[in-house]
């Protein structure tokens, strides 16, 4: 269904990951372009740090109403270029809304605080404050999954803070930052205070070494993290490079809560989420019927057309995407896994699998899926399960339900992830809260008062005052 990218002279097609149609194009940043892509972002670093805290807000939440009123247009246009269903689209414009008008209130927020200098021997006769300043120019990567409200984590809280932002969105899904790009400038941002650049890493790599960039914000795979850390040099860097979540289910927690939670956290955006719940440890009494639960939820999803409303899951970005989680779930088979529903593939389409037996060895355990697929595995002691839990090179967040409180807290303490719900599933985030990962894979934080703080840096300013009688 989905063909390689076409470029025809500076284009890029943009397909459709449904049916292969052609949704749109945009414009390839020639190489030769970013020295002055650069210079005007130095020049819009300037302009967006002298902007009054207030007007920043203004035009954040002129922004965020302009997306909310467009909702139907940012929904349609996401579905198109990222496969997702059309209600979970309607449900990533509302969040993009949200980060954009919080990114308007911590605008306001973000000032500094006085240091009392007179607690320190030494230092009786000096007062002062710190603030927090703009780093200058940030570079902002951003993945297909997740087109429009990715975008918005990273320019909602760069232009809060004071900077200007060069963004490279994703060549297969970046309409939708092209939509929010418009609306940021409509709504009053310099030109050259947020640019956006189109092309692979013949673009990437030289915005990254350039020593005007003094910070790169990426989400994306753990390659080209790695080929960030690299060339980046002496700057900055944030990154969200992915997880491999586990989710704990107690005997004592209400299963069918939990399993209609889990299928949500599972197979949102056909899995293609960095949170999505991978990996269920169950505890061995309520194993079966929990996992018949599962099964039947899963078994009962409309997978197909994502513009279509009665659709709950549409297809993965790609059919070669499709096509590898297909040969990984093979692999598994192969190693021992029973496969209790779905693994069939159409095109880009991929069924959302459950996988039983699975061994600890095989890929689909080891490493992030990125698809629609959850393994279930049953446990007869705690510390098995939280062993098992935290057996993972990368780690953004866990879940755990169960109806005791000692239980919940004390797994939630022991648990190596960035964030732990709590009869939830893995999946839950709010745009406000600090996000990122423990181990491999996460680098600072972002959530929109926290990636503020990232996109910032404190300038401390001290008073010395005459001594008494000094003349």
């Amino acid at each position: 269904m989905n063909a390689p990218l076409k470029q025809q002279s500076l284009h890029c097609e943009v397909q459709s990951p449904f049916d292969g149609s052609v949704v749109g194009s945009v414009e390839l940043t020639p190489v030769e372009a970013l020295p002055a892509i650069v210079s005007h972002a130095r020049h819009g670093a300037t302009l967006a740090a002298a902007l009054p805290r207030h007007q920043r807000a203004e035009l954040l939440q002129r922004a965020a109403t302009m997306v909310e009123q467009q909702t139907t247009e940012f929904a349609r246009t996401i579905v198109q270029e990222s496969g997702k269903a059309l209600r979970q689209a309607r449900k990533e414009v509302a969040r993009c809304v949200n980060t954009l008008r919080l990114s308007a209130e911590e605008a306001k927020r973000h000032g500094g605080e006085i240091i009392p200098f007179d607690a320190y021997a030494g230092a009786e006769d000096r007062s002062g404050y710190f603030t927090h300043e703009p780093l200058g120019v940030i570079l902002a990567i951003t993945p297909f999954n997740d087109p429009l409200n990715l975008v918005a984590h990273k320019l909602g809280p760069a232009l809060a803070a004071g900077n200007a932002v060069i963004l490279k969105p994703s060549l297969l899904a970046p309409l939708s930052a092209v939509r929010l790009a418009e609306c940021l400038w409509q709504a009053g941002v310099p030109r050259d205070a947020l640019q956006l650049v189109h092309g692979g890493s013949e673009v990437a790599a030289p915005l990254v070494r350039d020593k005007a960039i003094r910070m790169v914000s990426f989400t994306g795979g753990p390659v080209s993290g790695e080929a960030i850390t690299r060339e980046a040099g002496l700057k900055k860097l944030a990154m969200d490079l992915g997880g491999n979540a586990p989710v704990i289910v107690m005997a004592d927690c209400d299963l069918r809560d939990a399993a209609e939670s889990c299928v949500s956290g599972a197979f949102w955006a056909a899995g293609q989420n960095c949170i999505g719940t991978q990996r269920l440890l169950i505890a061995r009494p309520v194993y079966e019927l929990f996992t018949r639960y599962l099964t039947e939820l899963t078994a009962a999803m409309r997978v197909g057309d994502p513009l279509d409303e009665a659709t709950d899951m549409g297809p993965m970005i790609s059919e070669a995407q499709a096509s590898r989680i297909e040969s990984w779930v093979d692999e598994a088979i192969a190693e021992g896994a029973t496969v209790l529903c779905g693994h069939q593939r159409q095109g880009a389409l991929y069924a959302p699998t459950i996988l039983a037996d699975v061994p600890t060895t095989a890929r689909v355990w080891r490493e992030e899926v990125f698809a629609p697929v959850v393994i279930v595995a049953p446990f007869d002691d705690l510390d098995g399960a939280l062993a098992a839990a935290n057996d993972s090179d990368s780690s953004l967040q866990a879940g755990i339900f169960t109806s005791h409180l000692e239980t919940a807290l004390g797994v939630a303490e022991r648990l190596q992830a960035g964030g732990v719900m709590i009869n939830d599933s893995s999946d839950f985030r709010f745009d406000g809260m600090p996000f990122g990962g423990f181990k491999y894979g996460s680098l600072g934080r972002e959530g929109v008062r926290f990636a503020i703080a990232e996109m910032s840096q404190p300038k401390v300013i001290c008073f010395k005052r005459k001594r008494l009688g000094a003349h």
